[in-house]
């Protein structure tokens, strides 16, 4: 069974960013989608660091478009395309010149999900641009938050969020919750789920890989929380 799992049943796409850089993304598909998730990897990554995350998520009904950031790098054996072509160009990759890779993959996975609402998943300082993003537009539905913290210079992200109203899963490894809980302190309870886990952990959405004590504990939190988003 868990063979079946780490199956990698993707297409790789390109769409163009807001300055026209071209972003490489895998978009794991299923018939009759509850919703889309884009997924966004964390720093010095890229999109494998979701080739065994999104065959599950594609098991609990769930299309997924896992994106290359320009601030991100080689891991996992997976050359980060956005990022090389970047370079390549002389573009900034700071975590902040990603901002719009997200925003336009928002964009183009609000288009393949029939024009509606689709749900973000971020990891690190992708996890932190994913909560500023979703108090931006209508195009997120809910924002899942794998360890965010106040990584992006110049934004006090605590500040920029406490008007976000949608919903919000947030944890991270054990010893970054009092971070996470800082950083998400002015959001109104009523929207937030934070996942406080008794295990470590580890950092961003690494912590659901079956190599990582505990993660089964993260994944039924989660699954719990995107039940809600469908009701």
């Amino acid at each position: 069974m868990k063979k079946e799992l780490h199956q990698t049943n993707f297409e790789t796409l390109q769409f163009k960013s807001k300055d026209g850089l071209l972003i490489t993304a895998d978009y794991y598909s299923v018939e009759q989608p509850k919703n889309l998730i884009v997924l966004c990897h964390r720093s010095n990554c890229n999109r494998g660091e979701y080739r065994e995350t999104a065959p599950k998520l594609n098991k609990l009904g769930f299309s997924c478009l896992a994106i290359d950031q320009r601030s991100g790098m080689k891991a996992f054996g997976v050359i980060n395309e956005t990022s090389a072509l970047a370079k390549q160009n002389g573009l900034p990759t700071g975590y902040l010149d990603a901002k719009q890779d997200i925003e336009s993959a928002v964009n183009y996975a609000y288009e393949l999900n029939s024009n509606k609402p689709i749900i973000i998943l971020g990891s690190s300082y992708s996890a932190s641009l994913a909560l500023l993003i979703s108090t931006e537009t209508d195009k997120i539905k809910a924002v899942i938050a794998f360890s965010p913290g106040e990584y992006l210079k110049g934004v006090t992200l605590a500040e920029e969020i406490k008007s976000l109203t949608k919903p919000i899963f947030a944890t991270g490894a054990r010893k970054e919750i009092d971070e996470v809980s800082k950083v998400l302190r002015f959001v109104n309870s009523k929207n937030m789920t934070l996942f406080k886990p008794k295990v470590d952990g580890f950092h961003g959405s690494k912590t659901l890989w079956e190599s990582v004590n505990g993660h089964e504990f993260f994944w039924e939190s989660l699954q719990q929380f995107l039940s809600k988003t469908q009701s």
